[in-house]
């Protein structure tokens, strides 16, 4: 087998949900171009979840320790900065050590793709004279957010009157910009390590992948490619059998840190009308108020459309009591279900989001409108392409108390579903659909990066 390689790739993933599923995709996309993947993340990480990885895609795994290979604590769980220091100081050992024992493997490893918040990784890359590819999981937009901050052109703390204007972005009021610019008492430190100190070293490394694609943000990335030459989209990170269909069998990204319940969220689709369902999903971490979720729940009831809502176990104990009871046979809640499939399903005419990047992106693919509510970090300023960008979402507007009230729910599910602005809202999201799927197609945009890419590490 080793003998079809062209190169070997260690593709060192950060251990969350939304940082490892594009990067298993990406693992996916060097197979089918002949590049041996290794998939790296952490041995705490990896224990927590389900895989279905299975031989078809010819994808290794490894995992690295943390410093916290039986499990992360409370601590660390609630304190970034703990957690980043740790796993700055074990990781870049541990991942030594991998490299030295593929090194005698038969096929050593020749370049080390890293996510940019495990930065460290590029030293490693360097110290053993292999290859190195920062992956940016985030929009071009964002990640110049970034940039210009790490260099002190865009200053904290951010005046609310200022209009923020960067080369190829398009313009942001300040609450357009990712909310850890906005935390009080030096927080937005415990994640400077992630976000901002990346760029201390990323125009070191030989190659930039982004996880996005060039279509959506052509000004924002001819910028950055401008100033890092070796920069390249790469994106959209989506199994390929919602897009191109190359991969077989790629129907799912096929990690999970939950398990979805397929069956039945695809049987009470196939029963339900073309686009008359609202799907309301806000991600793997997102948490609220108990006042926030019976507001939703209300909204979505008082809308009186058909809904799909997940519900993480952990947050059902907000809902209004006896909700399930008050559905009927409107409504389905469920803890957990296979998004991709959802939202490709024709029953679903809206998505309510919290804006995540891989959320947007698959939507975005999938040519479903969205209302967006953000939760935190780069979601306020994805929602802002998403409304006044691509024209393919409209903003819910939270209270003075930050609660999204039911006429709020109500309004905007009405105005999407039914509204005028919900068809151009549509007929943009299926132009964009098009535009993406063309991207990662044979010739596409993304699709001769990827090709470029392999070529240069090829042997």
């Amino acid at each position: 087998m080793a003998d079809q390689w062209k190169a070997h790739c260690l593709v060192v993933a950060y251990p969350a949900q939304g940082h490892i599923n594009p990067m298993v995709q990406f693992c996916k996309r060097l197979a089918y171009h002949k590049v041996k993947a290794t998939l790296v993340t952490a041995l705490s990480f990896w224990k927590t979840v389900t895989t279905e990885l299975t031989s078809d895609f010819n994808i290794s795994v490894e995992t690295i320790s943390d410093g916290y290979d039986d499990g992360v604590d409370e601590e660390a769980s609630r304190n970034p900065k703990n957690y980043v220091q740790r796993f700055w100081q074990v990781g870049p050992q541990s991942l030594s050590e991998l490299i030295e024992r593929l090194s005698g493997s038969g096929f050593p490893v020749d370049c080390v793709v890293y996510d940019s918040f495990l930065h460290w990784s590029l030293d490693v890359a360097k110290k053993f004279g292999l290859v190195g590819a920062a992956f940016l999981t985030q929009t071009c937009a964002v990640n110049s957010i970034y940039f210009h901050l790490h260099q002190g052109i865009l200053k904290l703390p951010i005046d609310k009157e200022t209009k923020i204007l960067l080369p190829g972005v398009t313009e942001l009021e300040p609450l357009d910009l990712p909310t850890f610019l906005f935390l009080q008492d030096g927080m937005h430190l415990h994640y400077w390590d992630f976000l901002v100190d990346p760029f201390d070293t990323i125009g070191k490394a030989d190659w930039m992948l982004s996880n996005s694609v060039y279509e959506l943000e052509p000004e924002v990335a001819d910028w950055m490619k401008k100033k890092w030459p070796m920069m390249r989209t790469i994106g959209p990170t989506v199994p390929s059998m919602f897009l191109d269909k190359r991969i077989p069998n790629d129907n799912d990204y096929g990690i999970s840190m939950f398990n979805p319940n397929d069956d039945l969220c695809m049987n009470w689709l196939n029963n339900k009308p073309k686009a008359s369902v609202v799907y309301v999903s806000f991600g793997s971490l997102a948490t609220y108020s108990e006042e926030h979720m019976q507001e939703l729940a209300w909204g979505l009831i008082d809308a009186d459309t058909f809904f799909l809502w997940v519900v993480r176990a952990s947050e059902e104990a907000k809902l209004p009591k006896n909700i399930i009871e008050t559905l009927s046979k409107k409504g389905l809640i469920v803890t957990w279900c296979p998004q991709l499939k959802v939202l490709a399903h024709e029953a679903v005419g809206c998505f309510i989001t919290h804006c995540g990047w891989n959320s947007t992106l698959e939507a975005l693919c999938l040519g479903v409108p969205m209302i967006g509510v953000p939760y935190w970090s780069d979601q306020t300023t994805n929602l802002k392409y998403i409304v006044d960008v691509w024209k393919v979402g409209l903003r819910a507007q939270m209270d003075e108390k930050g609660i999204l009230r039911r006429e709020t729910v109500k309004d905007c599910i009405k105005e999407i579903m039914e509204g005028e602005k919900g068809k151009e809202m549509k007929n943009n999201a299926i132009k964009w659909r098009n535009l993406i799927k063309n991207s990662i197609d044979d010739g596409g945009s993304s699709d001769q990066n990827i090709a470029e890419f392999v070529t240069a590490i090829s042997k």
